[in-house]
């Protein structure tokens, strides 16, 4: 495991590293994407991926956040899917984590092991977008998942290859994309609202910080040849502190 002076040491090399590329006189500059790969000299197998974006991404993020929100979908969750301790509003708009588990069907569609609730609809074609509250929550997984998945047993690495698309919150304020490597994201400002965008076709899934109008991840070039649907774990409630509920909300559509 990373000791948490050596993250700490990364951590100051990639602000250093975001504040250069904000501070650009070139335009283009400071709106570079950098990759970065974190190599530990004494431990290489532990080496660690990040993204780092420059500042000037806000404007037009938020033109194309006004772009996609034009694809929004009413996005309820789907209660034969839930996770027996989950806890779903009678609008299907909620779900939070129980304190007991209820006594539910074992239909095939249920999760028996991850506290995991599907939406009600999928697709398999086109564009769409939704939005999760996420304020006052310290954990949380949201995205995409491909429909033949497993959804008896444990699930080992929650990937692509997978059949998963995803962005989690752990511990408070540590996101990360749950790619192929996992990618720790930083965020400037802590997202209370999440939303994200799927191209099927063009094979793309997007996080954005909604009332930031900044993004934070997404998924390209991959391949879909079945169902995806949405995707929503309130995680375990942490004796408390994570017992707020996800909730999909009404898009604004902007023109």
């Amino acid at each position: 495991m990373i000791s948490s002076q050596a993250s700490a040491v990364a951590c100051t090399v990639l602000g250093d590293l975001k504040r250069k590329l904000e501070s650009q006189a070139n335009a283009q500059a400071r709106r570079s994407e950098v990759c970065v790969s974190v190599l530990y000299c004494d431990r290489p197998q532990e080496s660690q991926r990040y993204s780092i974006r420059g500042g000037e991404w806000r404007e037009e993020v938020s033109t194309e956040l006004k772009r996609i929100q034009r694809y929004a979908v009413d996005v309820t969750m789907d209660t034969d899917t839930a996770y027996p301790r989950l806890i779903l509003s009678d609008d299907g708009k909620q779900v939070t984590y129980g304190d007991t588990k209820q006594n539910l069907p074992d239909t095939p569609k249920r999760f028996t092991y991850h506290p995991i609730v599907l939406g009600n609809q999928g697709f398999s074609s086109g564009r769409f977008y939704y939005e999760v509250q996420v304020s006052r929550k310290t954990e949380w997984s949201l995205g995409v998942v491909r429909e033949s998945f497993n959804r008896k047993g444990k699930i080992e690495t929650f990937k692509p290859q997978d059949g998963f698309w995803t962005v989690i919150l752990r511990k408070g304020n540590e996101y990360t994309a749950r790619d192929d490597p996992c990618i720790p994201l930083f965020l400037r400002e802590k997202p209370q609202k999440v939303g994200v965008f799927v191209d099927y076709d063009e094979g793309l899934v997007s996080f954005y910080d909604v009332e930031a109008r900044s993004h934070i991840y997404s998924f390209t070039c991959q391949s879909f040849t079945e169902k995806l649907y949405p995707y929503f774990s309130p995680c375990l409630n942490d004796g408390g502190k994570n017992a707020a509920p996800l909730i999909t909300s009404r898009v604004s559509k902007t023109e």
